[in-house]
């Protein structure tokens, strides 16, 4: 979401954090009843090229275009992560992987993006992208090198170009990606659709490319074990689903028989034990990466959402999941029958918010409802509604030149909603310089294990408010009855 920026009085662009597919389609489905208008976005500029030298080498217009949908989609996902020991680290993978391939000339270029989700997809141009997450969920050099693998496979498979044989491919990602900038009341629904067409490869070429990409990675010097256990993790981080959860296997399924087929294909080629897996250089290369939300982006810490650009903090009810997207802040309640939506439009020529609530932006509000009120200084308003068996607590609250919109959906009859929304709005608020200096990126930090140590002890100092236990087995590829070894690293998660 594009908002102005309420601390300073200017109005550059503001991006919401691409959302977590499993809470987001629960709070969408929720607040799916009523109508929710979206903001106002801008379009990303590319630098205009430099004047060439007459003796320069030409770029072709078919380079310059896949230049420019590059450039597009990376700035759709985030933007680009610059790390330079992983980045290094990716780009020696690649070269050692399409070495052993069947097509060694192929070029491939590998980027780094900025999101905490974990995933990985490439383009028919050779182009690969991997996240961040997925860089912080994996331990060993082997496991990235299966994720890459695999990738690479669907190229030289032509996966895509077959894909492509029902809708062109290269220009449908090209599309969506300029609707996704240009056009954001669509925009979820199209980044949507522009990943399962990216990524969504039926479960046979799935399959197809899991058994190329392990004996691939097998004759690059890999230990082709790697892609299994990795494939164990995503379903571990599936199953913890947080918000940053794996939206992988939404298009990447990882499932009993998938993992099983990855194992029978390595043991086909070695006993354990073979292969390169470098866990100690690929753990120091990813040491103090990015870990969850982009601070940019604003983040979640338990129960508050903080936006320090912005300069807002609320906090959602108790028993309330948050997940921010690229759209709005989303919150679910722990039995499913709550959700609420914060998001923001320019306020600019609203004079008064009681008219704004009356104004069709949410349909059957009870006039009688509308009243003035003032949060923390705020000029604010709010209002109550039904529809279908459900209640709607409403408010409209202005910061600078912009109106947030707060909407608690709750299936209750006898208003036991009502509290939780007072909770939640009253906890809206500017925050201070000293609350703005204070937000920092969680990362990914590297501590030893000593004799004794249990997953308990290492991940009680984690920067995490709920789960630190499940969060650390995640993090490290560890089953709930797996010992720690003495001496040996493990990632934690540190602010």
């Amino acid at each position: 979401m594009m908002l102005a920026d309420t601390a300073g009085g200017r109005s550059p662009g503001l991006k919401w954090k691409m959302m977590s597919r499993a809470t987001a389609r629960g709070a969408c489905a929720v607040l799916g009843v009523i109508f929710l208008a979206s903001c106002a976005t801008e379009t990303s500029k590319l630098p205009a090229s430099a004047p060439l030298p007459p003796a320069a080498p030409r770029v072709t217009g078919v380079e310059r275009a896949a230049d420019r949908e590059h450039q597009r989609l990376v700035a759709s996902l985030g933007g680009s992560y610059r790390w330079p020991a992983a980045e290094a680290r990716l780009k020696t993978m690649v070269a050692k992987l399409v070495a052993a391939t069947d097509t060694p000339t192929q070029g491939y270029r590998v980027t780094l993006l900025n999101s905490p989700t974990v995933n990985a997809f490439a383009l028919p141009t050779g182009n690969i992208y991997v996240t961040r997450g997925l860089l912080a969920l994996a331990n060993d050099d082997s496991e990235v090198a299966g994720v890459l693998a695999h990738e690479i496979a669907h190229v030289t498979a032509k996966h895509a170009s077959a894909r492509a044989e029902l809708a062109e491919k290269s220009a449908l990602v090209s599309r969506v990606v300029s609707e996704v900038l240009n056009n954001p009341s669509e925009s979820e629904t199209v980044s949507n659709q522009s990943e399962r067409t990216i990524a969504g490869f039926s479960r046979a070429q799935e399959l197809e490319a899991d058994r190329i990409g392990i004996r691939t990675m097998a004759r690059a010097g890999y230990d082709p074990y790697g892609s299994a256990r990795f494939l164990a993790s995503l379903g571990r981080n599936s199953n913890g689903r947080q918000p940053q959860a794996s939206n992988f296997l939404a298009t990447h399924p990882s499932t009993p028989e998938r993992i099983a087929q990855a194992l029978a294909t390595a043991r086909s080629i070695a006993a354990p034990g073979l292969g390169e897996r470098h866990r100690a250089e690929y753990l120091a290369a990813i040491n103090g990466i990015a870990y969850g939300d982009d601070p940019a982006d604003g983040v979640v810490r338990g129960r508050a959402f903080i936006h320090p650009r912005l300069g807002i903090t609320f906090t959602a009810p108790e028993n309330f999941s948050i997940d921010n997207t690229a759209q709005a802040v989303l919150g679910v309640s722990r039995n499913g029958e709550s959700a609420f939506r914060l998001d923001a439009v320019e306020g600019g020529d609203i004079s008064s918010l009681e008219e704004f609530l009356r104004s069709g932006w949410i349909e059957k509000v009870d006039p009688a409802s509308i009243q003035p009120l003032t949060v923390n200084g705020l000029s604010a308003a709010t209002a109550n509604a039904e529809s279908n068996g459900w209640r709607f607590h409403l408010a409209a609250v202005r910061i600078g030149s912009s109106i947030y919109r707060l909407v608690l959906a709750s299936r209750d009859r006898d208003n036991a909603s009502g509290p939780a929304f007072t909770g939640t709005l009253n906890s809206l608020r500017r925050l201070t310089d000293g609350e703005i200096n204070a937000v920092k990126p969680l990362r990914i930090a590297l501590a030893k294990a000593n004799p004794g140590d249990t997953p308990d002890a290492l991940a009680a100092g984690m920067a995490i408010a709920n789960g630190r236990v499940e969060r650390f087995r995640v993090l490290n590829g560890l089953d709930p009855s797996t010992t720690l070894i003495p001496d040996e690293t493990y990632k934690v998660v540190v602010e």
